[in-house]
């Protein structure tokens, strides 16, 4: 296998995601803008009742009923998680994340853009209440869907290293949101429901390590196992989704050799079988039976991860992410919005985004490349780190799900919602002016340099 191939069967699934990423993106912008306007004007109570009505279900003595809020933020996000979870173990075992080199760089920049962030928050709301200090994780989240929606609107001349660094600093960025709900944003635990679900989670790798592929027993157990036992257990039921995730066999049945041998036997079965009398319209019994023995083992050729993470992201981002967003980001606006934006939650949040995404992904990467801890990837350069650091911190929809955890009093979850959406706007359009500036300059040099040689 050739170095370019061998890159590209690298970038490929991630350019996937990369471009239906950023054509999300504008359905969040819609989904965030239509909330706002819902919330400021005489819909909103009878959205807030629609929200806060209860849904469940009982089976014999077993009953389990939440508001559809509550579905929203367990229920579909979950399903955002399991599909983060699927991207992680693609990206650990076959991309970027599987080469030491191309990864340093992002969990230095990772590690800092949620470390400064957490502490910038501590430092403004220090001597606060309990439940105001909760709020310390709010700041630390990158939404990847409204990062990269910003570098989609500076157009094709953006170099494909910096949407790649872009993508993997938010995965691990993910990784960290997953394990801080897990560790700080529970409330009581149910040891024997956390028990169960542990246990029905390693027969689903147990099925995986003996050769099981289908889909629908994981999805069984999984729904109806680990999420649902976790859910109980009082550990967020998102955490389950991701370790769901990673039971899910990332092996083919059928490797690539043996695809391309079966595939070349069943073309030349083809050519040669009894053909239907309205050839023109229809398939001979035999024709179709040939088809339908493609069509079997070009689905065994690709693992159940992959099926599952292709077929998922729709779902995910033009659905999951718009509605959850839809449900989360309406902000009251009224005559106070002063004092709540200039609140020590708001101003812990924003400047804790702005601030510290800038000082922990910039400022640690300058001192990892100074250090010699790595090199500067190829294509990119200080400016553009600076721009990538500006766009890691929008926060929205990751920050959106951590306020929806952290806080009880619905003052403190306005004035949160103020300061995440104060900092995505402004890291937003500070970032996408410092990337345009830069990328313009170095198209402009680069042509100078080609006339030159002319």
């Amino acid at each position: 296998m050739t170095a370019a191939s061998l890159t590209y069967n690298m970038l490929n699934p991630m350019m996937r995601f990369i471009k239906k990423s950023t054509f999300s993106s504008f359905l969040l912008f819609f989904s965030a803008a239509l909330a706002l306007i819902l919330a400021n004007s005489p819909a909103n109570a009878y959205t807030q009742w629609f929200l806060s009505q209860n849904i469940g279900f009982t089976i014999g003595s077993f009953t389990v009923e939440k508001s559809l809020l509550l579905w929203i933020n367990d229920g579909l996000m979950s399903i955002f998680f399991f599909v983060v979870g699927l991207e992680l173990k693609r990206e650990i075992m076959a991309g970027e994340l599987s080469v030491p080199k191309n990864v340093l760089m992002p969990i230095v920049g990772a590690v800092g853009g949620m470390l400064f962030p957490a502490l910038i928050y501590i430092a403004i709301n220090s001597g606060g209440s309990v439940e105001v200090m909760r709020g310390w994780g709010i700041p630390m989240a990158t939404d990847i869907a409204f990062a990269l929606g910003v570098l989609y609107l500076l157009g094709p001349k953006v170099p494909i290293q910096l949407k790649v660094f872009l993508t993997a600093l938010a995965i691990i960025d993910d990784l960290g949101a997953v394990m801080i709900v897990a560790l700080f944003y529970t409330s009581e635990i149910s040891l024997v429901n956390l028990t169960i679900g542990a246990i029905i989670l390693c027969m689903m790798f147990t099925l995986n390590k003996l050769g099981v592929r289908r889909v629908l027993i994981f999805a069984l157990l999984g729904i109806g196992g680990v999420w649902l036992a976790t859910l109980l257990s009082g550990v967020h039921a998102t955490i389950a989704a991701v370790l769901a995730a990673f039971a899910i066999p990332a092996d083919r049945r059928i490797d690539k050799t043996n695809y391309l041998n079966a595939i070349s036997q069943l073309t030349t079965k083809f050519k040669t079988a009894n053909k239907a009398k309205q050839e023109k319209y229809l398939l001979s019994n035999e024709e179709e039976n040939i088809i339908g023995e493609i069509k079997r083992i070009s689905k065994a050729s690709i693992s159940p991860l992959q099926r599952l993470e292709r077929n998922m992201h729709g779902l995910v981002i033009f659905f999951v992410m718009p509605v959850f967003a839809l449900a989360n980001a309406g902000v009251v606006i009224d005559s106070n919005w002063m004092q709540m934006i200039s609140s020590s939650v708001a101003l812990g949040v924003g400047l804790g985004l702005v601030l510290g995404k800038i000082l922990g992904i910039y400022g640690l990467a300058m001192l990892g490349l100074k250090l010699r801890w790595f090199g500067m990837p190829q294509g990119l350069n200080q400016a553009m780190l600076l721009g990538i650091s500006c766009l890691a911190a929008i926060g929205f929809t990751m920050s959106l799900f951590i306020n929806a955890l952290a806080f009880n009093d619905p003052i403190y979850v306005e004035q949160a919602k103020m300061g995440i959406l104060s900092a995505s706007l402004i890291s937003g359009t500070l970032g996408y002016f410092i990337l345009k500036k830069t990328i313009n300059n170095r198209n402009k040099n680069n042509s100078d340099q080609k006339n030159s040689e002319v």
